[in-house]
């Protein structure tokens, strides 16, 4: 064959579809209804707790300012970062558990974007009219009624979206000075940027972007399938019951009997907010919110057939034709009891760490310009700050004593030995200790800071601490001592 004639390979390059808007369907139905009440239960939640007080203060609060987050009544401080890490942990294994149990039911009924979403599309129904008339609207030119439908819609997209960022700023500041600052235009540029910022984004995603996010920008969406197995509860159609589709009338002749369930409606692809068909199989766009299946059933209610051929099914159940109790009996399997014991024990672990946190402090920090120096009186001084955190949401006395060294119980703190903390709080408190020339040996000495709650001497904290004497290696080389955290 002569090189004129040689095949020459064509490599195809896909791109991405143009994006086509969709216009989702409204639908009723027990899911629906499921929906609805999470809706509900997680806005209620978000909106109402910056408005909650507990004890004349925010119950809820990350003050970053001043490094502390109060949760009714309870104060981390970032010490207790450990918390946060055990919490993202939690999370972490409930989403594990949740999406090997019934695939992504996190993404229908919590996920803010999929609520959000929800919640302007409730509002562009309002506004705009059914399925049909918001059609009908986006192909008619531009005119006065249509101008007016479009200008109210997305007054109250803008509106929602900067009190929904409004509220998150209010997580952080309180909520009810931010709403006076916001109203006398003095609010700090801080919080403008933020609520702008997260309005910004709550309108670009909700409003426009929507089924997007889900299939381009989720990480989730992704990896869903490492999740995923053959045992996983999903929204499924019945690929034997349906096929092959077409028309289907109530008392079906002999020429149709035939025929499958499905009557190729499309209506299931209409309810959908991302816009596929689930009858093509599982996709990683569902985000499982199980619109199709209230669809569906209605219209098998309409024509007569049993309720079901799209429904919450496992890969097996459809393969092998299980019931809806043997399919049940494979929830419990090996993976999913794993997740649920990890998940239990955690939550019961972090629990108990929270409950046995001690209600005050001590942090121990040694002066490094005053380590070891000769006093006045001739006894060596070493100065340090202490950081008392008063966790209780009542002010208390504490007595601050040291011991160690057998010279420091005789002379004691230079300072107060009580000192009063208020609640829920932090007060530094300067201690100057002092021994004779001759006590402890050169270099670092170990000693022992106590704090006690009067009143309450089961209330105690005891953090160690070093007392540097002249004459030790690191006083030769020029060194510092080490602070002593707690």
């Amino acid at each position: 064959m002569s090189s004129s004639s040689a095949v020459i390979p064509v490599h195809v390059v896909r791109t991405p579809a143009p994006h086509q808007k969709i216009h989702v369907r409204a639908v009723s139905g027990r899911y629906a209804r499921w929906r609805l009440a999470c809706v509900w239960l997680t806005q209620i939640v978000y909106y109402g707790l910056p408005w909650l007080q507990w004890n004349q203060r925010p119950a809820v609060l990350f003050d970053l300012a001043a490094r502390k987050f109060t949760i009714f009544g309870s104060v981390l401080w970032p010490q207790d970062l450990i918390f946060l890490a055990g919490f993202l942990i939690l999370c972490a294994l409930l989403l594990f558990f949740l999406s090997t149990v019934a695939g992504r039911i996190w993404c229908s009924v919590g996920c803010p974007h999929t609520v959000y979403t929800e919640i302007f599309m409730w509002i562009e129904r309002a506004v705009e009219g059914s399925r049909s008339a918001r059609m009908q609207l986006d192909r008619q030119p531009l005119s006065r009624t249509k101008l007016r439908k479009k200008v109210i819609k997305h007054v109250a997209w803008i509106a929602l979206a900067l009190w929904t960022g409004m509220t998150l700023v209010g997580y952080f500041t309180p909520i009810r000075a931010l709403l006076g600052g916001a109203a006398t235009l003095t609010t700090g540029p801080w919080e403008t940027f933020w609520i702008v910022f997260y309005a910004g984004l709550t309108y670009l995603n909700a409003g426009w972007m929507r089924e997007q996010v889900c299939r381009y920008m989720c990480a989730y969406a992704r990896f869903q399938s490492v999740m995923f197995d053959r045992d996983t509860l999903v929204v499924s159609y019945d690929h034997g019951r349906g096929e092959p589709r077409g028309l289907r009338r109530k008392h079906p002749g002999p020429r149709l009997r035939h025929q499958g369930d499905c009557v190729d409606c499309t209506i299931c692809i209409q309810v959908c907010p991302a816009g596929i068909d689930i009858r093509n199989g599982l996709q990683y766009e569902c985000i499982d919110c199980a619109a199709c299946i209230d669809a569906c059933d209605e219209v098998m209610d309409r024509i007569g057939a049993a309720r079901g051929l799209i429904r919450y099914a496992s890969g097996n159940a459809m393969e092998k034709g299980w019931s809806a109790r043997q399919m049940r009996r494979r929830i419990w399997r090996p993976r999913v009891m794993i997740y649920g014991a990890l998940l239990s024990s955690g939550l019961v672990l972090y629990v108990a760490a929270l409950a046995m946190r001690a209600p005050v402090k001590l942090n121990v920090i040694a002066d490094r310009n005053a380590i070891g120096q000769l006093g006045a009186n001739g006894f060596i001084e070493n100065v340090y700050r202490l950081q008392i955190m008063n966790l209780h949401e009542e002010a208390h006395h504490y007595r601050i004593s040291v011991s160690g060294m057998d010279s420091l119980a005789s002379l004691g703190l230079t300072g107060e030995h009580i000192v009063q903390v208020n609640a829920v709080s932090i007060q530094a408190v300067p201690v100057r200790l002092q021994v004779p020339p001759d006590e402890g040996k050169p270099g670092a000495n170990r000693i022992w800071f106590e704090l006690t709650q009067i009143g309450d001497k089961t209330v105690q904290v005891r953090e160690p601490g070093v007392f540097m004497m002249p004459g030790g290696p690191r006083h030769r080389t020029g060194a510092q001592a080490p602070a002593s955290s707690w």
